[in-house]
């Protein structure tokens, strides 16, 4: 037995779960494990997460040494999700309640919201009762609409008597996901790493682009707000219907950022159609708003779609070549039409004609189509 299960069942015995059984879940693209726990009350969920930086070291922009995690605003300790779990059910939202922890050793005990995942309704075409999809994708949005009419959170509280401050969704974090393209995607594409005058080419047109996220107001931006993180939950009411998990990198940013991650799904397909709907749903609650702007609104969601699937295709390409997870492939023509789909609005026109300069469209499909 090693030191970290010594640590966990030492943990779950002063918890009053130390007889509990224990079956592995389904984790992420990160360091994070997950368990499930059947003991006398009930079920719960260990989620184990050590605390440290989520990669190796690479450098910044400004030229100094420092881990992924910490220049895109990753959680390297559980903190933020403690945190950011308390300010989304002070909200009226339905994050899972913290049962116990152990901050400093990266170990929580979590309330289990249960199997009736997004994506498995998805996949089933209906909700786990037979709701229609739509009912299930309005009631994410409705509950995004009730988070953004909060605002940008303050300090949030910790167990400890301790806060902690959101940090923003700013353009150096943004900036440095764009470099994933450029890092994994576009050397697979091109057969070659990237040269220096193109790298600065691009981040200088992604510089004048992210003008458009700060025009969209300021909210809790969830940031992983898609299908393998939403669960249903019909026996609640409203909003409360959808239960959210892995919230932990959340950053104050652009209200049309989690409504990309939940209409430009990585993992499941959105059609257009189903898009354009909830979209049109979105704007209809917010128009109430005197300080929500229809159009400015679009332009962010078009350049914040485009920033995330060019983040989301380099991340698929590193998975597969530097972590050894090859099965994420499988998704990367998805993603790429949703790339395509935010390219064609006139706020990335200088954008789109740089990369077709490349490659085009057409190269950039076919060499998705070769990786997956």
């Amino acid at each position: 037995m090693n030191d970290r299960e010594i640590l966990i069942r030492a943990f779950l015995r002063e918890a009053g779960w130390g007889e509990a059984r224990r079956g592995p879940l389904a984790g992420d693209a990160s360091t994070r494990r997950y368990e499930r726990l059947h003991g006398p009350r009930g079920r719960a969920v260990l989620m184990d997460a050590p605390p440290g930086p989520d990669g190796p070291p690479l450098m910044g922009l400004d030229g100094k040494p420092a881990a992924y995690s910490a220049i895109a605003r990753l959680a390297e300790d559980c903190r933020p999700f403690v945190a950011i779990g308390n300010g989304l059910r002070a909200a009226g939202l339905s994050a899972p309640e913290l049962f116990a922890h152990d901050i400093p050793s990266g170990l929580l005990l979590l309330e289990d919201l249960g199997d009736a995942g997004y994506s498995a309704a998805i996949d089933a075409g209906q909700g786990p009762s037979g709701e229609p999809l739509d009912e299930l994708y309005r009631a994410s949005v409705d509950a995004l609409l009730e988070l953004h009419e909060k605002g940008a959170p303050g300090p949030l509280p910790l167990p400890d008597g301790l806060f902690y401050q959101v940090p923003s969704y700013d353009h150096a974090a943004m900036a440095i996901e764009t470099e994933l393209l450029i890092d994994w995607f576009l050397p697979e594409q091109r057969g070659r790493a990237t040269e220096d005058s193109i790298r600065a080419d691009y981040r200088s047109l992604w510089r004048s682009l992210f003008d458009h996220a700060d025009a969209d107001g300021r909210v809790l931006s969830i940031r992983d707000y898609h299908s393998p993180n939403l669960i249903w939950l019909g026996g609640r009411q409203g909003a409360q219907r959808v239960g959210i998990i892995d919230y932990q990198d959340a950053l104050v940013g652009a209200r049309a950022y989690d409504m990309v991650s939940l209409l430009q799904d990585a993992r499941r397909t959105v059609p257009p159609a189903r898009e354009e709907v909830m979209l049109n749903h979105y704007i209809a609650r917010a128009s109430g708003d005197p300080s929500f702007d229809e159009a400015k609104f679009l332009a962010a969601y078009a350049v914040l779609g485009a920033q995330r699937n060019a983040k989301i295709l380099g991340i698929f390409v590193r998975l597969w070549r530097r972590d050894g997870k090859p099965a994420y492939l499988a998704h990367m023509p998805r993603v790429a039409d949703y790339f395509e789909r935010d390219l064609a609005h006139p706020a990335l026109a200088d954008l789109r004609g740089f990369l077709d300069g490349l490659t085009g469209p057409a190269g950039r499909r076919a060499a998705v189509g070769t990786l997956s």
